[in-house]
């Protein structure tokens, strides 16, 4: 894999880049659902909706172990828990930034969540207890990639399945004006919005830097996972790595 993990402007180790990415969302979380509809044109939410139909064969079953790490402020959990049948296990809500996960929680308590404050790359979960794992827009903020696997790895059960959605680059002149909204248009709205300007000045860098989808899957498969596969949404700009514990 190209990149080992996030790292943030300044910082030096991975518990420093951990550090610095769990301080910038505290820091951005009041507004954080409001930029990213924004900056997104709120297609967010067609790419979280179809993440979950994606995984719709394990949500239907009320006894399935879920959990949606990164979760943030929630709107992947929600998405998922929209294809859950009513009294369902509840689906494991996990993010380290405590100031996302306070107003994650407000969202999906009352609709079959429980919020838990914790690392993604030390989960509270015991070995092969999952059927789902999912994580959207927060595995490229891991300080160690191989290491984020390997755990999600670890949590999943025999059968298990993974889906990682997360940005990326896309190529032709898609890719070019992609990157030139990204790295120029987008720092300066999130900036004027946030009063945050170096969050929305990593988070371009941070997807330039992280691997290309063939070097993820390569990373996937690595790890010990089998059947991976990445389906780019919306011309490549984002997509859905599967995978499944053998």
């Amino acid at each position: 894999m190209g990149a080992r993990g996030a790292q943030p402007a300044g910082t030096t180790g991975e518990q420093d880049a951990a550090t610095a990415v769990r301080a910038m969302f505290d820091s951005i979380a009041p507004r954080y659902d409001l930029l990213n509809h924004v900056l997104s044109g709120s297609i967010d939410r067609f790419w979280w909706w179809r993440t979950a139909r994606h995984f719709r064969h394990i949500l239907s079953h009320p006894q399935a172990r879920i959990a949606d790490v990164c979760c943030g402020t929630g709107d992947m959990t929600m998405a998922l828990l929209r294809r859950r049948p009513p009294q369902a296990t509840p689906v494991l809500a996990i993010d380290f930034s405590h100031q996302m996960l306070v107003r994650g929680a407000a969202k999906f308590a009352k609709h079959g969540a429980i919020a838990v404050e914790a690392d993604a790359l030390h989960l509270p979960i015991a070995d092969g207890t999952l059927q789902l794992l999912t994580t959207a827009f927060g595995f490229r903020n891991l300080a160690n990639y191989e290491a984020g696997l390997r755990e999600f790895y670890r949590a999943l059960a025999s059968g298990g399945e993974l889906g990682i959605l997360d940005f990326s680059e896309p190529g032709g002149i898609i890719g070019k004006l992609y990157a030139f909204y990204f790295r120029r248009v987008l720092p300066r709205i999130g900036r004027l919005l946030s009063g945050a300007s170096s969050a929305y000045t990593y988070l371009p860098a941070s997807v330039g830097r992280f691997p290309s989808p063939s070097e993820m899957l390569t990373a996937l498969e690595g790890a010990g996972f089998r059947d991976t596969r990445w389906t780019p949404y919306t011309f490549g700009i984002a997509g859905l790595y599967t995978a499944r514990k053998p």
